[in-house]
């Protein structure tokens, strides 16, 4: 495993992504990897090994260890939120709710959650899994939005960016996300909340995705001060297997208006502009190319669109990214893993415009051999 050496080239990377030729070797990109994958790789390979986990940047330092080990351009890398990590001012939930809720702080924004039992492999387990609650909402009335806790963007800290941009190697660059739209309207009101709101409370929906949009266009606007950010890469999950998770014109109405704000702003900073969108949106495909401009897409399932046949689609549009799909990693053996990344690379490597990686990102459901077998097979095809 690992054999073959890979030293990071996020202009090579670029290139890939840009679809200027086929790339003298495989690049690899994940949505990002489970912390407790990343763990267990720290612990058996040890490319942290000799750093002071008391150093204040101990974090940043070993994440850039544990990319250049395996074999990614890039460090992913956004704003901080404060000790808190979230809203200044606490959320109020009065209503009554399942026992396993509990209001998470994610990023800034505060989100009502479920929690269960974590089922991940022994030695990759957390101590919860937390799920959106798709049936209550924090905000389902217009008192619920005056209330909440909007996020200031302008607090958000700049630490970690400021370090990576004066510490990070030559040889790689920096992704951050200007992140979710649609999905944080989802998980403010609810998917069903919103599902409702769309003909009860119309003025509501669009103050709500009008506030979300401005503030995560904003952190596009901040971003754009980094060098060192060469990709946003914006993320909205808005499909299930079988279509999108409201209508088509709901999308191409109120959500992609500020993709296209965030694309448009990325490549007047000459930066490339990525989407993560899981579920069948092939009904929107020509609008996100074509309208909203954007330059690749990740998060691929096998039963919905394989990437082979989104390459055969889009290919010649946008770049294509991941694939691998996750059942497989999570429950294939590691010859037929390989068998699969052989196939996915003949197709969708010619010409470039594509990155080995997941369908969606690394688990810590996987076991951390099969992760590794995608990656090792994308290398020895490189080679």
């Amino acid at each position: 495993m690992f054999d073959i050496a890979v030293e990071p080239d996020y202009a090579g990377f670029l290139s890939t992504l840009r679809r200027e030729g086929t790339p003298d070797r495989v690049h690899v990109m994940e949505l990002f990897v489970d912390p407790e994958v990343q763990d267990a790789i720290a612990d058996r390979f040890g490319p942290a090994d000799g750093l002071d986990p008391s150093d204040r940047w101990y974090l940043q330092k070993r994440q850039i260890r544990l990319q250049r080990f395996l074999g990614y351009d890039f460090v992913a890398a956004g704003f901080g939120h404060g000790s808190r990590g979230g809203p200044s001012k606490p959320v109020q939930d009065q209503v009554t709710r399942p026992q396993n809720r509990q209001i998470l702080n994610a990023g800034p924004f505060a989100l009502p959650t479920l929690s269960v039992g974590d089922t991940a492999l022994d030695g990759q387990q957390r101590t919860e899994r937390l799920w959106a609650d798709e049936h209550h909402g924090l905000i389902a009335s217009w008192k619920d939005f005056e209330q909440y806790p909007w996020p200031d963007p302008e607090t958000y800290t700049t630490e970690a960016l400021d370090w990576y941009s004066k510490n990070l190697p030559d040889d790689m660059c920096l992704i951050s996300g200007c992140h979710q739209i649609f999905e944080h309207v989802t998980w403010l009101m609810s998917y069903e909340g919103l599902s409702f709101a769309l003909y009860d409370q119309p003025d509501l929906v669009d103050a709500v995705f009008e506030r979300v949009g401005t503030i995560q266009h904003r952190v596009a606007q901040r971003l754009m001060a980094y060098d060192r950010v060469k990709i946003l890469f914006g993320g909205d999950d808005m499909g299930f297997r079988t279509g999108t998770m409201v209508s088509p014109g709901v999308l191409i109405e109120k959500v992609f208006p500020w993709h296209r704000k965030n694309a448009e702003l990325a490549h007047a900073h000459g930066k490339l502009y990525l989407l993560h969108s899981c579920g069948k949106i092939d009904s929107v495909m020509s609008t996100l190319i074509e309208d909203v401009g954007i330059d690749g897409r990740h998060s691929f399932e096998d039963t919905i669109e394989p990437v082979t046949l989104a390459k055969q689609r889009y290919g010649d549009r946008i770049a294509l990214i991941g694939g691998i799909d996750v059942d497989l990693l999570a429950r294939g053996r590691p010859n037929v893993i390989r068998k699969r990344v052989r196939e996915v690379l003949e197709v969708c490597q010619p010409g470039g415009g594509y990155c080995l990686g997941s369908g969606n990102s690394i688990t810590n459901y996987m076991p951390l051999d099969n992760y590794l077998t995608m990656l090792d097979e994308g290398r020895q095809f490189g080679a």
